[in-house]
Order: structure tokens, then sequence, then C-alpha cells
């Protein structure tokens, strides 16, 4: 009861937004839910406000139920589907992966880009968007400022990709196989991908969707990677201060434990086709509430203030990706 007077305001303001932003984003697919649940909180809290009350269930929204989605949404991942298909796009997924996380560190360090900033534009581009930003933010500690702008950035190419790709892939006669591996690992969210690769051709979607979710599972090594550099940094501060209790469990993210042990549940035929289906729907719902909670908390002033170079970071290491996408493909012959 306790807990309903101190959320549940903020909770059910963000579960309204998501409502709206949900619906939204079915009839503009192009554009999605977690887009419009962004800028709908953005314009409420940086026009009439939020209420007062509402603080505390926005905060929780904004950090537990972003957790909590990641790991509803391994429940929907089948580790036997993924480790088939990893086995094809190996290569050139990790390829994308270190192309964008090389192409945001230096060209975010000559651009004087702040470090988390730059960490979630590269996680977003190089994983799958919303989700991986979702699932480093608390690991970093980056403010909703940082989560909104970092995302409306990923999703600003993710339109452009499905508007582009599909005609691109028609002129350089790109196979379905070849034309879905592209869109599966240069195309940040996942239902970018899904209408990239339909409107290409019904194979081509059909792989760039299991393409999409076996990046997805890329959240899982590198939150760990994320968590011992920031360990790492801590403990160094820790020292500085002349502190020894720093710990390594509080900042190990464990809802990225729990994601892995949903997809394992999954794996093992637990859950049915249906139940899988219910549970995506669910986790992405909850991806839409929280960042409308993250929009609700974001300060457009504080966004303006960083100006456009984090949007011509995002580009670069967008057009980076799919560069090294391409060029991993017609190296090894799968184009």
């Amino acid at each position: 009861m306790n807990w309903i007077k101190q959320n549940g305001y903020g909770f059910l303001l963000s579960f309204i937004i998501a409502l709206i932003s949900t619906y939204l984003g079915k009839k503009f697919p192009i554009i999605g839910g977690a887009v419009f649940a962004i800028i709908i909180g953005i314009l409420i809290n940086n026009t009439v406000g939020k209420p007062s009350q509402s603080l505390k269930g926005v905060t929780f929204t904004s950090k537990k139920i972003l957790q909590w989605a990641i790991i509803v949404l391994g429940a929907g991942l089948s580790l036997k589907q993924v480790w088939k298909t990893g086995l094809s796009s190996f290569s050139v997924m990790i390829f994308t992966l270190s192309a964008a996380f090389l192409a945001a560190y230096g060209f975010g360090k000559l651009m004087g880009i702040p470090s988390k900033l730059k960490a979630l534009i590269g996680v977003g581009t190089a994983i799958c968007g919303g989700s991986a930003i979702a699932a480093i933010s608390p690991i970093i500690e980056a403010d909703e400022t940082e989560i909104a702008y970092s995302i409306s950035t990923i999703f600003l190419f993710n339109i452009i990709a499905v508007l582009v790709f599909p005609p691109l892939g028609h002129l350089l006669g790109f196979s379905d196989n070849a034309f879905g591996l592209w869109a599966g690992t240069a195309i940040n969210d996942t239902s970018s991908v899904v209408a990239a690769g339909y409107a290409f051709s019904n194979a081509a979607g059909a792989y760039a969707t299991i393409v999409k979710l076996t990046r997805t599972t890329m959240i899982i090594p590198i939150s760990l990677i994320f968590s011992v550099l920031v360990s790492i940094k801590k403990k160094k501060e820790a020292r500085d201060n002349g502190k020894v209790n720093f710990s390594f469990k509080k900042i190990f993210p464990w809802f990225i434990l729990w994601f892995l042990v949903a997809s394992l549940l999954n794996t093992l035929g637990l859950f049915s086709p249906e139940i899988v289906k219910l549970i995506n729907a669910l986790g992405k719902f909850m991806i839409v509430m929280a960042l409308s909670a993250v929009g609700l908390s974001a300060d457009f002033k504080k966004m303006l203030k960083t100006g456009v170079k984090p949007m011509i970071l995002g580009l670069i290491v967008w057009f980076t990706v799919s560069l090294a996408s391409l060029a991993v493909q017609y190296i090894t012959g799968q184009v």
C-alpha cells in the first residue's frame, strides 16, 4: 500500500503515455512506440511539467521497469536459434560491433562528447537501440537526459535506414540472405529491422529478424564488460579518496543474469509459442513504458545545450557499421 502511495501516480502516468505511444507506434511503425513515448514524455515535462506527486513513480519506472523489461525480453529468445544463426553471421557481427565501438570512442573523443553519451550511442548503434541503451544506462549511471538524447539519435537513423536500405539492397543486387544479414547487423531497433527486411522480401525479413535477435544477445557480454570497466574506475576513485569499501556486487548488472536465465527457460521449451508471443509483446510494452518515464525526466534545455555533435556522432557510427557489414560480406563472399 505504501508503494502505491509513493509510486502509483508516476507509474500510472507512464502507463497511460505508453498505451498512447503503443497505439501510435502501430499506426506509424516506421517511427515505433518507443520514439513516441520519449517525445510525448519530453513534451509533457518541458511544457506543462509533470505533477510533483509523480516524481518517485516516474523514477521507479524509468529505472526498475527498464531493467525488468530486459529480463522479459530475454524470455522471448531461443538460444538454440541464436546459436544456429550466430555461426553464419558471427564474423559480420563481430566486425560491426568492433567498428561501432571504435568509431564511437574515436570520433566521440575528437568531438569532445561526454563519455556516458558516447558509450550509449556506441552501444545503441552496435547492438539493438533502445534495449541496449536500457541495459547499459544503469551500469554507467547515465541520467535521463543522456538516455533520451541517445535513444532519439539512434531512432532517427533507424527511420532513415528503413527508407534507404531496401531500394539500395535491390540496386546492389543483394540476395535475400545477404540483405537480411545487412539489415540485421546495421539497423538498430528490432521493429525497424523487421520493416526494412520485409520491405525487401519475405525471406529477407525472416532472416533479418533472426540475425537481429542473435545480435540482441550481445547485451550480455557487453554489459559485463562495461561492469568491469566501471568497477576498475570506481575502485581507482575509492583508492584515491582513501576508501576501501568498494564492492563489485553493487554495480554488477544482475538483471542481465536473469535475462540469460529467462532465455534458457525458453530454450528448454518451457514456454509455448503463444506464451512467447505474449512475452515479447509485454517486454516491448514495458520498454515503451519505461521510455515514457525517461522522457518525463528529460530536460530539453540540457539536450539543446549538448548541441548537434552527438547527433553527428550517431550518423558517423551508423554509417561506419553499415559499411563494415557490407565490407565483411563482400570479403567473405556472402554477397
